[in-house]
């Protein structure tokens, strides 16, 4: 809540006396307090945006040394980056709901607008995150006429022989349904990439709301 600044001047024979009106002192420590909050708010986001470039960088690596020679220990190395990225990640939020809570119930600040708007972001941030892993999994998969098939089901005659269980007459049919998974795969990744866009879009715009909201404070 924004409070005008007061001063009273009074004069004692010669000398001036400054009163500095209560009121005022605690317009300033509340200010300087929503500052402090907001700025932490920002850190926070910062440690996401890092938490994102960890995550990214571990997906590519797994990707890059996908090979069944490497397949065990890639998987190992990605899921240990997916828990320590989902362990920021959840530090994070509590940061901020906390942040929020106090700008919604604690009298010292009583700024629901900005409650509101920590919120936005936090809701924006869910989607991004559901949408990225819905992306790497998506790849990780692959398009259905590109994946890999395991033989393991399949009977070896021969040492270098086997009776292949995924060997099908093509078809027509076979065919359509293939270029349908296919479509379906691809409609699936683009829309969640653009999921993801969107919502970066969305907290990039709250974020400078947020940025404006302290450069305001401090000129007040």
């Amino acid at each position: 809540m924004n409070v005008a600044s007061r001063r009273k001047n009074s004069r004692r024979g010669s000398a001036t006396v400054s009163i500095t009106d209560p009121m005022e002192d605690e317009s300033v420590a509340s200010k300087t307090k929503t500052v402090g909050l907001l700025r932490e708010f920002l850190g926070i986001q910062q440690r996401r945006a890092e938490a994102y470039a960890k995550l990214k960088r571990g997906f590519g690596e797994y990707i890059e040394s996908s090979p069944p020679s490497s397949g065990v220990d890639a998987e190992l190395a990605y899921q240990q980056v997916c828990s320590e990225v989902t362990l920021e990640f959840n530090e994070c939020s509590k940061q901020v709901l906390r942040i929020e809570s106090l700008f919604l119930n604690d009298p010292d600040f009583s700024r629901i607008d900005l409650a509101h708007l920590l919120r936005a972001v936090q809701t924006h941030e869910k989607q991004k995150l559901n949408l990225t892993v819905t992306i790497q999994v998506l790849k990780r998969a692959g398009r259905p006429s590109e994946r890999l098939v395991s033989h393991e089901n399949c009977r070896f005659n021969r040492p270098m022989e086997h009776e292949c269980v995924h060997l099908h007459e093509i078809t027509e049919a076979a065919g359509t349904e293939e270029a349908e998974a296919n479509a379906q795969y691809d409609n699936d990744l683009k829309e969640a990439i653009r999921g993801v866009q969107d919502a970066v879009t969305a907290i990039n715009e709250h974020l400078e709301e947020v940025r404006y909201e302290i450069a305001a404070l401090e000129t007040e």
